[in-house]
């Protein structure tokens, strides 16, 4: 990959991470007004109720039980001794799934416009984003990363010959 399209897409990832960070806390903000405000009491019950529905719709096939049979494993070594493992289905590029900590969860393709692989699971908040160089684990319900600087070993060693 030539060096330009390299640094195109590492701030390509880190403005991503940025509007994310910024849209976890408009939505936590929104969620969290005084209850003083009576005019924003209905609209702020109402709203969840349709998110809830929308989100139990379209993460059904993120509940399921994730079958890791017959997938490519990856791991990732990342900051601070940290550890993830990727499986991936090479006849299904929607989903994967992925081992954090104690937990396996399927997590769904989410399109971009940049290239970079991003995955999340809605159920559980957690967004998977991969850009050649490294990737990293996000917990947007509570606008947190968890993991950085996450690297199969293909991406270690070019990283260490730099």
């Amino acid at each position: 990959m030539h060096k330009l399209s390299h640094k195109v897409l590492i701030a390509s990832f880190i403005a991503s991470c940025t509007l994310l960070a910024a849209a976890v806390q408009a939505q936590t903000s929104a969620t969290h007004k005084p209850a003083n405000h009576a005019a924003a009491k209905p609209a702020a019950k109402a709203a969840p109720a349709a998110d809830k529905n929308a989100a139990t719709d379209d993460d059904d096939d993120e509940n399921k039980t994730p079958d890791t049979n017959g997938s490519e494993v990856t791991e990732y070594n990342c900051d601070h001794g940290q550890k993830i493992t990727l499986y991936r289905n090479p006849g299904d590029d929607k989903f994967i799934a992925m081992r954090w900590q104690k937990h396996i969860m399927r997590m769904r393709r989410i399109a971009t416009s940049t290239g970079a692989d991003r995955f999340e699971n809605r159920r559980h908040g957690m967004l998977w984003i991969g850009i050649p160089a490294k990737s990293m684990l996000l917990d947007s319900k509570k606008g947190q990363q968890l993991a950085n600087e996450c690297r199969d070993a293909e991406q270690t060693q070019a990283h260490e010959k730099k």
